[in-house]
């Protein structure tokens, strides 16, 4: 299933975003990269948005500014309103791991949670060091495909229905280990 971003600027919008959270912070890209273990060139190229970010580069710049990656893109979009079209959901698309995250029901100041609609690739894996916020309720209902998940230093293996419910502590991983991929719901609180 393919889906097109509403706006081909999105990644343009999340560098600026970045590039904004380090300055307000007052750190040089030599402090993010030593907070961050990336490389300053791989920032700076980032920030500039001369190349696409990862999910795990992502997961790494969300985990030291505390943000949840829905609620830095959350932080790039205007307003809030009610009702969320498709054709207004913000798509973002990994093109290294083939993961993509459809923003369902994205994260605003007056609700305390989100829906991601989230696609893995055949074969594809994804990790994450940590949460962006320490105990953050996760709710992964696997919709098509098989997910191998790990967290929690335990591996769990989910089928089409299955729905694994978990607060984050420490790393995670995600693999799809089929031809298929996998398609599933991730319900954040």
């Amino acid at each position: 299933m393919e889906y097109a971003d509403p706006e081909p600027q999105f990644d343009l919008l999340i560098a600026e975003r970045l590039k904004a959270l380090r300055l307000e912070r007052g750190w040089s890209l030599d402090e993010l990269s030593a907070r961050s273990g990336a490389s300053r060139a791989t920032l700076s190229r980032l920030e500039n948005g001369e190349v696409s970010p990862t999910a795990s580069l992502l997961g790494k710049l969300c985990m030291v500014y505390g943000l949840t990656m829905s609620r830095l893109m959350r932080m790039v979009e205007d307003g809030f309103a009610p009702l969320v079209a498709r054709a207004d959901q913000w798509i973002w698309r990994d093109p290294d791991s083939g993961f993509e995250r459809r923003n369902v029901s994205p994260p605003t100041r007056g609700l305390a949670g989100e829906v991601l609609e989230c696609a893995l690739k055949p074969d594809a894996v994804i990790q994450y060091e940590g949460p962006a916020r320490s105990g953050l309720e996760h709710h992964l209902l696997l919709v098509e495909g098989r997910l191998d998940i790990l967290v929690g230093g335990m591996t769990h293996h989910l089928h089409p229905g299955d729905c694994l419910r978990y607060q984050l502590y420490g790393p995670s991983r995600f693999s799809s280990p089929t031809d298929s991929g996998a398609r599933y719901f991730l319900f954040i609180v």
